[in-house]
């Protein structure tokens, strides 16, 4: 919708993404066959007034370059409904994208089904949304753009099921109309909540976007989400001489290893670099995702697709945030879970990398946490991570306190900053456990083998990198260089071998001939 509040046709929308001169239609005619002559008589005028055949259009261009399928809805043409025809033709557009292995960017604008043609139009949502979970299924990225407006079961189909979605700003999007909510109900909606905006803040969409940046977002995920053109690391790069990826144990530099005391209270540190400094020092064409795309957000955890030392990839990562007390961090909570879980769905669908980043102080500890399922979000996280296809790195960034910390752990790689810990609670509530006061805290960490020290020695950490001070900026450096040598290796490694490695690595843990501190 422009600024004056005129739709944008469906053909100006892709005339406006795709590169000039790309555009190819893919759309057959299709002819007038009703026999209802008020629906005929409606079908004729929306042709005269749009100059199509059907409210929706098919094709493929280039977007900065890349060869993308469009499907697009023109709202001017019986305010966008689908209906058989309609619905034929998406399909057919979704199956031959499929076929030539192009990415699939769709614009919808309805009001949904077409009433005039009743329940076998109602069905083609069915059909549209199994062709898009077919190309999903294929390793195929799917980009929405929801415009204004959409709704009913554009929205509920084909319109909710994007790797990535976002919004046109102030378009209505919701399921339930406002003209029908007032007919059933007899009052209006409430104002503000079907908007693009309120959708953005309850993390029901990922960006609100108007028409002119799209091609640019679009290129952006794209170029990650198809895991191409180059820019991969040589999987040796900054690596020391003469090591291996493979080989546990590998460090960046040997050095005495630091107490448990002095990593934890580095790792507390509020000038500690966390998750976004991290992207912003080591990785390239980013692009934050929000929240779960069920309508939940959580400041505790950063969705991201990234280029991280070259290597495309998921990123999810606890968010250190802005939290005044350094020891407490943003906590954790359901709806991060349930955010981290789309990440390795979006991993597993492309065959992307996943990078993990653990920093956090530990679990949302409320009564809220405890009704929204914590507990199984974490055994849920657990799961996903220990059986997902793609190829799985974790980095140990900072603090690792407890099951928060445990969700994000499972990976075919670990990685740890020297400084980062990894415990089963916080030190002070082990020390409670204990001994009944929290002043034991260090004392108990020391025990317990928390450094990145006794992680490697215990086989649960494979490569520690050494740090200098969180103001300077080569520690970041190093990080992303060694993380996408690292994820590099992992992507170029067979997938059943690498799986079976995983689930082997853990199995091993706590068995014999590991080291205990």
């Amino acid at each position: 919708m422009t600024e004056t509040g005129k739709h944008v046709s469906a053909l100006d929308l892709v005339l406006a993404v795709v590169d000039p001169g790309s555009w190819r239609c893919w759309d057959d005619p299709v002819a007038v066959t009703t026999d209802d002559p008020d629906y005929r008589a409606d079908l004729l005028a929306a042709r005269e007034r749009t100059g199509l055949d059907e409210s929706v259009i098919t094709g493929e261009g280039r977007v900065h370059g890349r060869r993308v399928a469009l499907v697009a809805c023109e709202f001017r043409f019986l305010a966008g409904s689908i209906g058989v025809d309609a619905g034929e033709r998406l399909v057919r557009a979704v199956e031959r994208a499929t076929a030539e292995r192009l990415p699939l960017l769709a614009a919808p604008a309805s009001g949904g089904t077409r009433m005039q043609e009743g329940t076998i139009a109602f069905l083609q949502m069915v059909k549209v949304a199994g062709a898009i979970t077919d190309h999903k299924a294929a390793g195929l990225p799917y980009l929405v753009h929801l415009r204004h407006p959409t709704t009913g079961g554009v929205l509920a189909s084909w319109g909710s099921l994007g790797h990535l979605t976002a919004a046109e700003p102030g378009a209505l999007i919701g399921f339930l109309g406002p003209r029908v909510h007032q007919a059933l109900y007899g009052e209006e909606f409430p104002a503000g909540v079907q908007v693009a905006e309120n959708l953005l803040a309850n993390g029901l969409v990922d960006a609100v976007l108007p028409a002119g940046r799209l091609a640019g977002v679009a290129a952006r995920a794209l170029s990650v989400l198809c895991a191409d053109g180059g820019g991969a690391p040589d999987a040796t790069a900054g690596s020391p001489a003469g090591s291996s990826l493979d080989t546990p144990g590998t460090v960046a530099s040997p050095v005495a290893p630091p107490s448990a005391e002095e990593s934890i209270r580095r790792s507390r540190r509020p000038d500690r670099p966390g998750v976004r400094e991290l992207l912003r020092a080591a990785a390239t064409d980013v692009t934050l995702l929000s929240g779960t795309g069920a309508g939940e957000r959580d400041p505790g955890l950063l969705l991201a697709l990234a280029r991280v030392g070259g290597t495309p990839c998921v990123v999810l990562g606890h968010d250190r945030g802005t939290h005044p007390d350094p020891a407490a961090g943003q906590a954790l909570g359901p709806a991060g879970l349930r955010a981290a879980r789309r990440g390795m769905r979006i991993a597993a669908e492309l065959g992307l990398p996943l990078l993990t980043v653990v920093d956090t102080a530990g679990a949302a500890l409320s009564r809220e946490a405890e009704e929204g399922g914590l507990a199984g979000e974490i055994a849920r996280c657990l799961a996903d991570l220990v059986n997902l296809p793609a190829p799985t790195l974790c980095l140990l960034l900072g603090q690792g306190a407890g099951g928060a910390a445990l969700a994000l752990l499972p990976a075919d790689r670990v990685v740890a900053a020297r400084h980062a810990w990894l415990s089963p609670l916080p030190p002070e509530g082990a020390s409670a456990i204990l001994h009944r006061t929290t002043d034991r805290a260090y004392e108990v960490a020391g025990r317990q083998g928390v450094r990145s020290a006794d992680l490697l020695a215990n086989g649960i950490v494979d490569r520690i990198v050494e740090e200098g001070l969180p103001e300077e900026g080569d520690f970041l450096s190093a990080l992303g260089r060694v993380i996408g040598a690292e994820m590099a290796a992992l992507t170029a490694r067979d997938p059943r071998e690498r799986l079976a490695a995983r689930r082997s690595r853990y199995r091993r843990l706590g068995g014999r001939g590991v080291v205990h501190s």
